[in-house]
């Protein structure tokens, strides 16, 4: 994979939450780490965010090991520390202290510069009839698109 190919999104977390601010965080990651995402082998599933002491962790995030690496190879779901201004993160913390909000991790990709970003956005639960309705709009949507394709 190229770098501008490296896309991995979190597919659940805009069927589960309704997603408001979105920021753009760097994340510090060992060799091994930024190699497997850059062919691709991580994924969002399952992982939030957390701020702890002024600093924002992603929690749960997969990073498979990297197949050519020997003794160094990282542990696969260890925590990351993401890369923000004291702005954001206070914004962050702020949003996030508001119940029933919490911080997703959305999609991962490399930049034009080589390094690996990671998009999060603070979003609210949905409740399962907002889920239902995402469902129908999203049935509409294709029966809509297969209409005018014949």
């Amino acid at each position: 994979m190229k770098a501008q190919q490296v896309n991995i999104k979190n597919k659940k977390a805009h069927f589960n939450y309704e997603i408001g601010d979105k920021y753009t965080a760097g994340m510090v990651l060992t060799g091994t780490e930024i190699k497997s995402i850059r062919d691709g082998k991580a994924s969002l599933t399952d992982s939030y965010c957390v701020v702890d002491n002024g600093e924002v962790w992603v929690k749960g995030m997969h990073v498979s090991e990297y197949f050519y690496g020997s003794y160094n190879n990282h542990s696969v779901r260890r925590d990351r520390k993401l890369l923000l201004n004291k702005k954001e993160i206070s914004k962050i913390k702020k949003l996030a202290e508001e119940p029933g909000y919490t911080i997703v991790p959305i999609r991962i990709f490399i930049n034009e510069k080589g390094y690996a970003k990671l998009v999060i956005g603070v979003g609210r639960g949905k409740k399962q009839y907002d889920k239902r309705q995402s469902i129908k709009e999203r049935e509409d949507k294709r029966n809509l698109d297969r209409l005018f394709k014949k």
